[in-house]
């Protein structure tokens, strides 16, 4: 395989650590932002020479140059960014205070901002690059309790689409990542009965084998494809339909 260079944030735990260590198993040169890395040292030191390991706050314009800045002195390059660092606060509207929300604008959606305006110089000096922006059904269809974690994920829905527009000239592809309901940290809180959520572990592992895909929407499978379709369609029917089911397993 080619030194393709794969850059990953919020790879130190769910989606994003599965991620990486499937891009890692497939051969890729991978870079892992996030701000703690207690789940990366064992990967770090079974790949060192395929794996970056840096602390970085994604809502931190000037650590996230800097970490971009290290891995283009180590490499030379970046072929791929994957947007994955997420923070869900879950709260009802009336009882969360605005400095949560703004916390959370701060990471889902400047942190994107942050980390795609450092890549695209070297993309565009390169003529071509890959910018992942990973998405939810919640930023589709809304859901009871997190307003601002949808909220964020609707913007990433209008920024990845106008994006695509705007760096198309440069032979820069941005696209969504759309994995479905999964058990990790951040959508724990939802209430959802575990048995309809996903494994991150399986869920990073089949994002990770599409990492080259330049198709607007990626999902890891034809179920989560098929509730994207509904979803895009029917957002309200869907909302209110999840947000129903889920308050009566709530119930029981």
């Amino acid at each position: 395989m080619s030194k393709n260079v794969i850059v990953v944030t919020g790879a130190n735990n769910g989606i994003g650590l599965s991620m990486t260590r499937t891009l890692i198993a497939e051969g890729y040169y991978v870079a892992a932002l996030d701000i703690s890395d207690e789940n990366l040292i064992p990967l770090k030191a079974s790949c060192p020479e395929r794996l970056i390991v840096l602390d970085c706050d994604v809502t931190d314009a000037v650590r996230v140059n800097d970490a971009i800045s290290s891995i283009l002195a180590a490499w030379g390059h970046i072929d791929v960014l994957v947007n994955n660092a997420c923070l869900a606060i879950f709260k009802p509207f009336e009882q969360k205070p605005l400095e949560e929300t703004r916390r959370e604008f701060e990471v889902n959606y400047f942190g994107f901002i942050h980390t795609i305006a450092a890549v695209l110089p070297c993309m565009k000096s390169q003529g071509h690059g890959l910018i992942h922006n990973l998405s939810s059904g919640v930023g589709i269809t809304g859901f009871p309790g997190i307003y601002g974690y949808a909220s964020t994920k609707g913007a990433i829905e209008s920024l990845t689409r106008t994006l695509a527009l705007e760096f198309e000239k440069y032979g820069i592809c941005v696209n969504l990542m759309h994995p479905p309901l999964t058990n990790t940290k951040s959508a724990a809180p939802l209430g959802v009965p575990l048995q309809v959520m996903d494994d991150p572990a399986r869920i990073g592992q089949k994002l990770a084998k599409q990492i080259m895909s330049t198709k607007p929407v990626i999902t890891p499978d034809f179920r989560t494809a098929l509730y994207l379709f509904l979803a895009y369609r029917y957002p309200l029917m869907l909302g209110k339909l999840f947000a129903k089911l889920t308050a009566r397993s709530q119930a029981v």
